[in-house]
């Protein structure tokens, strides 16, 4: 009789050199789309107020510059692995609430597409969250 004493460590943290690998590339990708989005709000900050204006979101300036930063900020954070897990939460929801606020234009199918392409970033963000950032980050090198 044998038994299977081997676990999966890749989801904590501290697995194998390619299960850290391969959370660094989730997090670059899961970070790029943030970082060009959130640089081009602040970039273009009229347009981007304008935009958010006709949403009918309160104080469109404010909004945009906030909105801008998560983005930028949060991205940045991911990239490198800095208060990961915190930040994977915050930006689940932060992704979500973009999709309820944005993309709820469900008859255009284009709106659709952009509603669960936020929801899938969501899952990604969650599974961060719940995993860490990997050895590749600044989380692991403060222990």
């Amino acid at each position: 009789m044998s038994t299977n004493t081997s676990t999966n460590t890749s989801f904590a943290g501290s697995g194998t050199a390619g299960a850290s690998g391969t959370i660094l590339l989730g997090r670059i990708l899961l970070s790029v789309i943030f970082l060009l989005s959130g640089f081009g709000k602040l970039t273009a900050i009229a347009g981007t107020a304008g935009y958010f204006g006709s949403l009918g979101l309160p104080l469109p300036m404010v909004t945009a510059i906030v909105v801008g930063l998560i983005e930028l900020l949060g991205g940045l954070a991911i990239l490198v692995g800095f208060q990961t897990r915190i930040v994977g939460w915050v930006m689940a929801i932060f992704t979500v609430a973009t999709a309820l606020v944005a993309h709820t234009g469900w008859a255009d199918q284009m709106q659709m597409i952009n509603f669960m392409k936020n929801l899938g970033i969501a899952g990604g963000f969650l599974v961060l969250a719940s995993s860490g950032p990997g050895a590749y980050s600044i989380d692991a090198k403060r222990g």
